[in-house]
């Protein structure tokens, strides 16, 4: 085959075949294929679009261009999670404990957090001691032991995926549907689970703003895992606000702790269970997402989502104690409150502006390469809907450095958006797919 084929018969709308989708993925990673000619090829889809088809041959093809994870010695049916990413989405942390609590295995890879949105392994890494690194046989061996594990992504884990990231990231080709789901599948696929459960996120903060292109990610997501033999449900969920009220690494921990002891904020206590009761019913201990969700408030309620939390932190060689003694989590070294230059109520808090405030403080990364200041981040103390005095406190933003801690501080007082008339909150769970 010949490479300038493929991009000008994309370039004129034709749609590739299954053979000449697997000689570009296999060439590109392979390093046959040079980056212009599959910046071309990735610049022609952006424009002309895959079909379905197509679609599922080139997550198939990224999915099988690397390791597979083999999970037929864990034992039950294994669920995994994944967001699309948002602003303050430590959902992971919650959600698995909870799952697992109620006997669903949960055997998961998660990754870094890139520019304004977090990583669940950095989260799991505010915890002194924690390890995102295992062998294989001791990730099948605590899923069985203890009913969850989380590792970081591995280099030989759809490796397809890795180069055409970083490249659709610099050649402006990154917001196109069948991208960005076989993207995300391929690596859900890859990662072999029983189940899928994804949670995609709409609004400001999340790289689906519309309702609507959410759906459509969530409807595509959905066929790929079901024709891949897997059950998958897609949740499209709010992120038109920061999720909880901790944006930052360690931040988020302590907030995900304090939502397992029953002091959370509502928004992240009520989509964790929704999420969780969607899991619990996927791995076949109930019949509905609502029986589901029964169990894992139960689980909550009693604690056990915390004592599974606790187990899996020691298993992983983190510091348990981390779980009654916060200040053991990295402590930035400079705060400052963001006062409220008027009163009223607060009619949104923009996600995306507080996320880039967040990196602004160090949490989040401008490159793959950069290092991050797990201390680092903002504390929100109002939400969209309540009410404000002016002089009070809207948020507390911690850096360890004054120059990050001054840039982000700008970017917070921008965020929040205060009117005299209170106006309806967002609806936080807007559609369930896959059901």
């Amino acid at each position: 085959m010949n490479m300038n084929d493929l991009i000008v018969k994309k370039r004129d709308g034709g749609a590739l075949s299954k053979d000449e989708i697997r000689y570009f993925i296999n060439g590109y990673t392979e390093g046959e294929i040079p980056d212009y000619q599959a910046a071309a090829l990735l610049m022609a889809i952006f424009f002309r679009k895959m079909d379905k088809f197509e679609t599922f041959e080139l997550t198939d093809a990224m999915r099988y261009s690397g390791d597979t994870i083999d999970l037929a010695g864990v034992r039950g049916i294994k669920v995994d999670k994944h967001s699309t990413g948002g602003v303050g989405d430590k959902t992971t942390l919650i959600v698995a404990p909870l799952a697992a609590a109620c006997g669903i295995p949960i055997a998961k890879m998660s990754g870094r957090g890139l520019g304004f949105t977090g990583g669940t392994v950095d989260k799991l890494e505010a915890i002194p001691g924690f390890r995102t690194a295992m062998e294989p046989e001791d990730f099948l061996q605590q899923v069985n032991d203890i009913g969850i594990a989380v590792i970081g992504q591995t280099a030989h884990i759809t490796p397809a995926d890795k180069k055409l990231y970083a490249l659709r990231d610099v050649t402006g080709t990154v917001e196109n549907l069948s991208l960005i789901a076989s993207s995300i599948m391929s690596k859900k696929l890859a990662a072999g689970s029983d189940a899928i459960v994804l949670d995609v996120k709409c609004g400001r903060g999340a790289f689906m703003e519309e309702q609507a292109e959410a759906e459509a990610l969530g409807e595509i997501m959905c066929e790929i895992g079901r024709a891949a033999g897997k059950k998958t449900v897609a949740a499209i969920t709010d992120m038109s606000q920061p999720l909880g009220k901790a944006v930052g690494n360690s931040l988020e921990v302590i907030e995900a702790i304090e939502t397992l002891k029953g002091r959370g904020p509502s928004d992240i206590t009520a989509l964790s269970l929704c999420l969780a009761g969607i899991m619990i019913c996927l791995g076949g201990r109930v019949k509905t997402t609502a029986e589901g969700k029964i169990l894992a408030r139960q689980a909550l309620e009693s604690g056990a989502g915390l004592n599974k939390l606790r187990s899996f932190i020691a298993r992983q060689g983190g510091d348990e104690r981390v779980i009654d003694d916060y200040e053991l989590f990295p402590q930035s070294s400079l705060r400052r409150e963001i006062l409220a230059r008027e009163g009223g109520f607060i009619n949104g808090i923009d996600a995306r502006a507080i996320g880039l405030a967040s990196q602004h403080t160090g949490a989040g990364r401008r490159t793959k390469e950069d290092d991050i200041d797990l201390s680092a981040g903002i504390v929100l103390h109002k939400k969209t809907g309540d009410k404000v005095s002016k002089g009070e406190c809207l948020a507390t933003v911690f850096s360890s450095s004054q120059g990050r801690l001054a840039d982000a501080e700008k970017e917070v007082a921008r965020a929040f958006d205060i009117s005299k008339e209170k106006k309806g909150e967002p609806k936080l769970v807007k559609k369930v797919l896959g059901l």
